[in-house]
């Protein structure tokens, strides 16, 4: 299969598999990133929303 698709782009069946290669690992790196952005930004806002529950609460304490 890999050799029918490289020569339909007039490319050697090793090029074409070192292509593939460099795109998954780009698509992989991007996962990767992506998921750690989910979890940096799940972290943010937990303490975020602990933040602003603190806020709340001297806000409304009426003897603060």
């Amino acid at each position: 299969m890999s050799g029918e698709c490289a020569a339909a782009l007039q490319l050697s069946r090793a090029e074409y598999i070192r292509r593939a290669l460099e795109r998954m690992n780009l698509d992989t790196r991007a996962r990767l990133r992506a998921e750690r952005l989910r979890t940096a930004s799940r972290r943010v806002r937990q303490d975020s929303m602990r933040v602003n529950a603190e806020f709340d609460a001297v806000e409304r304490d009426v003897d603060a």
